[in-house]
């Protein structure tokens, strides 16, 4: 998505599997809304990663990273623990709206920033088979909200109110205008 808004970028891996970074811990706090958990996630990747870049003795760079989630009237939908849970997912989305969002964050050696994207999603009913062939394609599996609108799954939105490619995971709007923020030509 980086490359058709014009940014050149490098990727830094920096987990062991299963995702076990202390420093970008994911899992939802006590209390914790969908805004706050996302942002929050977001921009412990970008630290950390700048960090990473300092600790790595590599040239000062922008650290971008993003986090997406879904909130079900209140309710933070992650990614699904297994089929039973995406399938699970998906039944309490079937006719029902829910809202997309995804916090970008960008740092580098001396700040970071954010913007948030906030999107609504309204499913169409799925029947049960419908649920089960999507959940068996494997697609969901590491999907918050075990679906991906860029994939099958895009058949099962009836409307959208918002940023679709936030509702993909990187919203590009608000992503060029964070670079432009810190001085990124885009």
């Amino acid at each position: 998505m980086l490359h058709q808004i014009g940014v050149r970028f490098d990727l830094m891996l920096f987990r062991a599997p299963p995702r076990e970074d202390a420093e970008v811990n994911e899992d939802q706090l006590p209390g914790e809304i969908a805004l706050d958990y996302v942002v929050r996630v977001a921009r412990a990747k970008a630290l950390h990663g700048a960090r990473q870049m300092r600790q790595r003795r590599l040239p000062p760079r922008l650290v971008l990273a993003a986090d997406t989630t879904l909130d079900l009237n209140g309710e933070i939908i992650g990614k699904p623990r297994d089929a039973a849970d995406a399938a699970a997912i998906l039944g309490r989305l079937s006719d029902r709206t829910h809202r997309v969002l995804t916090a970008v964050a960008l740092a580098d050696d001396e700040r970071i920033a954010h913007v948030v994207s906030n999107s609504e999603v309204q499913f169409r009913a799925l029947s049960a088979e419908e649920i089960k062939r999507y959940v068996a394609s494997g697609e969901p599996l590491d999907k918050a909200g075990a679906y991906g609108i860029q994939g099958h799954a895009g058949m099962f939105v009836a409307e959208i109110r918002g940023s679709h490619s936030g509702i993909v995971g990187l919203p590009l709007c608000e992503t060029a205008l964070l670079l432009r923020s810190f001085g990124y030509p885009i």
